[in-house]
């Protein structure tokens, strides 16, 4: 399985069934990755066949725009309202990964979605994990999706 192109299509399909929105990729990278640019970041801890976890990694900007499409109102701080879109297009993302995965024969459990605010974020832990990260745009904005996993059996 191309985790990469599993990680695009299901954003794609979030964001086009769920926003009405249109994304286009920017870049796939693979392997150890510095800071991560975002404001907003929502993580999902997966277990089971495949133990690691999905990102979701926002500039203010983009984590508003998602909100306000979401919502179908203006949103003009970080608040609540905001927190609770980025964890559920995490929720929904990790989802269509784990529906990816299924089809590979690995069955993976989802934990409830933490959110994180600050500047930049890093992530570490987890030695030999494998690593992929998307960069997409949307309105001329980016943002990230990260899945760091280890699994006996998976690329």
């Amino acid at each position: 399985m191309n985790v990469g192109q599993a990680i695009i299509d299901g954003t794609k399909e979030v964001f086009s069934t769920m926003l009405m929105v249109e994304i286009g990729v920017v870049e796939v990278i693979e392997g150890r990755g510095g800071e991560i640019p975002a404001n907003i970041t929502s993580m999902i801890g997966l277990g089971k066949d495949i133990r690691g976890m999905l990102a979701v990694h926002c500039p203010a900007g983009v984590a508003k725009g998602i909100t306000g499409t979401f919502l179908g109102m203006e949103v003009n701080e970080i608040d609540e309202d905001v927190k609770d879109a980025i964890g559920e297009i995490a929720n929904m993302v990790a989802g269509n990964l784990k529906v990816s995965f299924a089809e590979e024969g690995k069955d993976i459990e989802l934990a409830i979605p933490t959110t994180i605010i600050g500047e930049s974020c890093s992530t570490s832990g987890m030695s030999g994990a494998h690593r992929v990260v998307v960069q997409f745009s949307m309105n001329e904005d980016l943002f990230m999706i990260e899945l760091k996993y280890v699994s006996s059996n998976c690329n």
